[in-house]
């Protein structure tokens, strides 16, 4: 008896210090295709580096829907890893706003709206209010979170407040103005995404541009650019500036359903680089819809009908401006072809599918044409590419990116831009400004599963695959069956018959 009392005060002193060890040294397996659940490298670095404490306070609601609660214990599991991996430096408590009213002023008054839920109690829906957002805060400094999603970018935007709340001094970009370009309004997603990393300043390029830009942005020009600014952007890329050019070489017109030429001077000036924008637009079989509206009796309707003038690009290659990046609609897009000399290095970075061909002007297009195997003669077009080099032959290395199209990050139109294309266009002034910390992280829990293209010939045989398989397999087994049935029955007749 005693031995057996000794065993059990061994077992549960052993169950005790493993649940005491477990708590600073543990094992945790990601099995989701991104590691959502592994933080990534840009906030084990940025973590790392912080030098004062950062607290973040979480104002959630608790016992809501598994929907919603499922959101409450991942943040929390979240900030425990944080926590663990700052070595302290990264503080949190948890604050239920709807147990007392002053704290739930206090939640308000810091930025957090409360949402209303439907909760069943009692076999009936009733709304409740809920919190689900969070304060991060460094000294003086504050951020929000006003919404934690469930199934949001948890990551990205924690880490993001962390960065804006912990870093004194930004570099600065800028982003030239003045020729119709979009403004900031128009552009609010990259704007906002850019500044958590960046001082942005508008670039007049009737002066210098000034040298201490780490990137320079030139997004969608729309007029004529006079030669003097040509000489102000040469001069700050030949003495190691870095340039991003999104331009709409042509124009796609849906009013007149025609394409035309924008003549800002851009394609003539990139030409003296090494890029040549050719006076075409790229067509893909791989494409975006457009919403065409159609009479069906008496009623108009919209549907959505593919346009091989809009390309989708699903297919990336290993380059930091396309990392983690899953599906690119670009607009109306040229051609981007490499005409320089040796001296410089071009690297494609945005390609069509194997099934695309080029139009050149003049351009009529209809948006409800059919469309046929044959019209797509050629293979990958480069959309987009990286120039790199001397450009100015005083030994100073700088970087240059082209985008055949201008329109991919301004949601306007007949197109809207996702979330890969702002993405793409914030990559690129990160890689331009040697600070791709944050691109691993941007794209990380963003994803589009577009249903795969498939011949009619593969589709027919899955078809009666699908119809087939069954039958077959019901007709196995019972033969299957039929057959062990026979030779029970004549093992017993052999045995009985002995």
């Amino acid at each position: 008896m005693q031995k057996q009392l000794v065993t059990i005060l061994w077992l549960v002193g052993i169950v005790v210090m493993i649940n005491l060890l477990s708590r600073d040294f543990f094992l945790r397996l990601d099995l989701t295709e991104d590691q959502t659940y592994t933080l990534s490298q840009a906030t084990k670095d940025i973590i790392r580096d912080l030098e004062e404490p950062v607290t973040v306070t979480a104002y959630f609601t608790e016992n809501l829907p598994p929907q919603y609660g499922k959101g409450l214990s991942d943040f929390k599991n979240l900030l425990k890893e944080y926590s663990t991996r700052s070595g302290g430096m990264v503080n949190y408590e948890f604050i239920d706003p709807n147990d007392d009213q002053v704290l739930e002023q206090q939640a308000i008054q810091n930025g957090i709206q409360p949402l209303l839920i439907n909760v069943r109690e009692k076999n009936e829906v009733v709304q409740k209010k809920a919190f689900m957002g969070a304060q991060i805060s460094q000294n003086e400094l504050s951020d929000i979170i006003p919404f934690v999603s469930p199934d949001g970018p948890m990551e990205y935007n924690l880490t993001t407040s962390i960065k804006k709340v912990s870093v004194a001094a930004k570099p600065t970009i800028g982003i030239v103005q003045g020729h119709g370009e979009p403004g900031f309004e128009q552009i609010a997603q990259v704007y906002q995404s850019l500044s958590i990393l960046y001082e942005i300043e508008n670039v007049d390029l009737s002066n210098p541009v000034p040298q201490r830009h780490r990137a320079v942005l030139l997004l969608n020009p729309v007029d004529s650019i006079p030669p003097v600014h040509f000489t102000n952007l040469e001069t700050y890329l030949n003495q190691g500036g870095n340039i991003a050019i999104a331009v709409n070489h042509i124009n796609g017109n849906f009013q007149t359903m025609q394409a035309e030429e924008n003549s800002t001077g851009l394609g003539s000036w990139l030409n003296t680089k090494g890029i040549s924008l050719g006076k075409s637009l790229v067509i893909d079989a791989t494409c975006s819809a457009v919403t065409v509206q159609q009479r069906q009796g008496f009623f108009t309707v919209n549907s959505q009908v593919e346009f091989p003038y809009f390309p989708r690009i699903t297919s990336f290659g290993d380059h930091p401006i396309v990392k983690g990046l899953d599906q690119i609609a670009f607009p109306f897009v040229s051609p981007v072809n490499f005409n320089g000399d040796s001296s410089l290095a071009f690297t494609p970075i945005l390609q069509t599918s194997e099934r695309s061909a080029i139009k050149n002007l003049p351009v009529v297009f209809n948006v409800q044409q059919q469309w046929q195997q044959a019209d797509f003669p050629l293979g990958p077009q480069t959309l987009a590419g990286v120039v790199q080099g001397d450009f100015g032959g005083d030994g100073s290395v700088s970087r240059l990116v082209v985008f055949g199209d201008g329109d991919f990050p301004i949601a306007q139109g007949q197109t809207q831009g996702t979330a890969d294309n702002f993405s793409l266009l914030v990559n690129a002034i990160d890689w331009l400004s040697d600070d791709t910390g944050l691109i691993d992280l941007r794209t990380k829990g963003v994803s589009s599963r577009p249903i795969e293209e498939m011949e009619e010939a593969k589709m027919i045989r899955i078809k009666w695959t699908n119809f087939l398989l069954p039958i077959l397999i019901a007709i196995g087994y019972g033969i299957f069956r039929r057959q062990k049935n026979q030779q029970i029955r004549k093992r017993r007749m052999e045995e009985s018959y002995v």
